[in-house]
């Protein structure tokens, strides 16, 4: 069945998640939005001073233990609550990188400027601030990174500025980046999206995004052209709290199979409740897991699978 692997036990709004490993260890650490599922604010403020909340597995994946949240994100200047979100962790150039979507305050509603953020980190706990990334525009968040073939580091990121499209940027390095350009057009030309997520699996290289509708599937050679498959994990899990369409996923390949970490409102019938949860139960959040194979080119969503299956093992 596909129940809940994790639910933050504070906020209960963890959402967009990332599982990366810690290196010389067992441990599998995912990080995550901390959405305040309860917090009393107008509009859209429960969405907004988000911390990052950490759960940790020692087991591949079968179980996750609540660890707090990361501390010294905040820019310098930022005095209170300050949004955070959609991190992107990963180990490269011999340390790891955190790409956080930063949003300084508390807003209430989503005109306001955004920033890619980028941090360091020698052992997952103490976070670095390089600084901001210039990249589309004032309004771009959701970094996913990977080492393409062409021996570029490519970040993929939504830019909320042009139609909730999907942009690159490339560095040889992990420290300089330079705008690369448009990838997937957004609103009016296509559907809007966000959360892109790039990996490899099955001798082809794969992109995922989130369209509110499920996980949209682009396959690639070399990762920078790619072609439309459709959606995946866009129909009903099994489980009573995974009967909702797959949020902004994150994608661990081990070996012939990959582990898709994915989030859903359990309690929000969002078919027809299209304007956003309407109340606290609504809002609450849960992390699930699938398993990604390729069969005939084709990649293939298992979601229902038991939320006891260690896919990292």
């Amino acid at each position: 069945m596909s129940a809940p692997i994790f639910r933050d036990p504070i906020e209960d709004g963890a959402a967009d998640p990332v599982v990366v490993r810690r290196e010389g260890t067992d441990e599998w650490w995912m990080f995550y939005t901390n959405r305040r599922a309860s917090a009393d604010e107008p509009g859209f403020g429960w969405i907004h001073g988000s911390p990052i909340g950490i759960a940790v597995s020692q087991d591949g994946g079968a179980s996750w233990a609540y660890r707090g949240t990361v501390k010294g994100l905040d820019a310098p200047g930022d005095d209170g609550l300050n949004t955070h979100w959609a991190p992107e962790v990963v180990f490269a150039e011999g340390q790891y990188h955190m790409f956080l979507s930063y949003i300084t305050g508390v807003p209430t509603h989503w005109k306001v400027p955004r920033t890619i953020t980028h941090f360091t980190s020698p052992d997952l706990e103490t976070w670095t601030r390089i600084g901001p990334l210039k990249l589309s525009s004032s309004n771009c968040i959701d970094a996913c990174v990977f080492h393409s073939p062409d021996g570029q580091w490519r970040m993929w990121y939504k830019d909320e500025g042009q139609g909730s499209s999907t942009w690159s940027a490339t560095s040889p390095d992990m420290m300089n980046w330079t705008l690369e350009g448009l990838v997937l057009p957004g609103s009016p030309d296509a559907p809007p999206h966000e959360g892109p997520n790039v990996f490899a699996l099955g001798g082809y290289y794969w992109l995922i995004v989130d369209e509110w509708r499920g996980q949209a599937v682009y396959r690639s050679d070399d990762t920078l052209r790619w072609t439309r498959q459709g959606l995946i994990a866009d129909r009903p899990g099994a489980d009573p709290m995974d009967q909702r369409y797959a949020r902004h996923a994150d994608v661990v390949v081990n070996g012939d199979h990959a582990a898709m970490y994915y989030f859903t409102h359990p309690e929000w019938d969002e078919r027809s409740q299209t304007d956003g949860p309407p109340d606290v139960a609504a809002r609450r959040t849960a992390i699930h897991q699938a398993r990604l194979t390729v069969v005939d080119g084709v990649l293939v969503c298992e979601r229902d699978i038991s939320k006891d299956l260690g896919l990292l093992g």
